[in-house]
């Protein structure tokens, strides 16, 4: 068990291995005073649920009284290094959807998903794929296309996302640029709405601005949600 320097909240090991089913494993930041909602966090390709970003956010979010799972997953459990193999995304999405069940069944509140990169990407065509299954998503430096190939664009399930969506992006994101990713939203038929971070990259966030940016990121999300 530890304490989070940032916060009061509890920072616990969390595991959760159904037999026969993919596995959740991460950590669970427990605010002092819960809310009663959750979020659960996800990583992107080549990170793990201990990247800076992940951590800053889930402090972020618990300080404001909500508790906070932010989960490896599958691929990254199956591989510590590398990207996700070909054809992981199906296994990706179900520890995903067995993390927000873990959530739903902890919690009495509302229950939030988000993910960077392809984190964001997985969780996105989870909601696509099982409308109401979470409140709102929150999805990170979203890969819009692959680095310099805007002719292979991510977007083929955003007209079935019936999930409202806040979207964080860069303005020096080299998988979208801010106009792309305008376009792109005009795709969704709910609402969502995009948080631009100037002079940022794919990342978001470094060791000097992660707690700056980490809560601008909370405090727009929470004014998405109440809208």
């Amino acid at each position: 068990m530890a304490r989070s320097a940032m916060s009061n909240s509890e920072v616990l090991p969390f595991e959760l291995t159904p037999p026969g089913e993919v596995h959740v494993r991460g950590f669970l930041h427990v605010p002092e005073s819960p809310s009663g909602d959750g979020v659960v966090l996800t990583h992107g390709a080549g990170a793990n649920c201990q990247s800076p970003l992940l951590i800053t956010l889930a402090t972020a979010f618990s300080e404001s009284g909500t508790t906070v799972l932010r989960c490896d997953l599958p691929f990254r459990q199956l591989r510590p290094h590398g990207p996700p193999s070909r054809g992981s995304a199906e296994r990706d999405q179900h520890g995903l959807l067995l993390a927000v069940e873990a959530m739903r069944e902890r919690l009495g509140g509302r229950v939030f998903l988000g993910g960077h990169s392809y984190g964001g990407r997985q969780a996105s065509m989870l909601a696509a794929a099982q409308p109401g299954l979470v409140a709102a998503l929150l999805l990170l430096s979203y890969p819009l296309h692959p680095p310099k190939r805007a002719d292979q664009p991510r977007t083929a399930h955003f007209p079935s996302l019936c999930t409202p969506s806040l979207f964080v992006h860069g303005t020096r994101d080299g998988f979208g640029s801010i106009q792309e990713m305008r376009a792109a939203l005009e795709l969704i038929p709910v609402r969502t709405d995009l948080l631009v971070v100037d002079r940022v990259g794919h990342e978001l966030v470094s060791a000097r601005t992660k707690d700056d940016v980490a809560r601008s990121i909370v405090q727009a999300f929470w004014r998405f949600v109440a809208q």
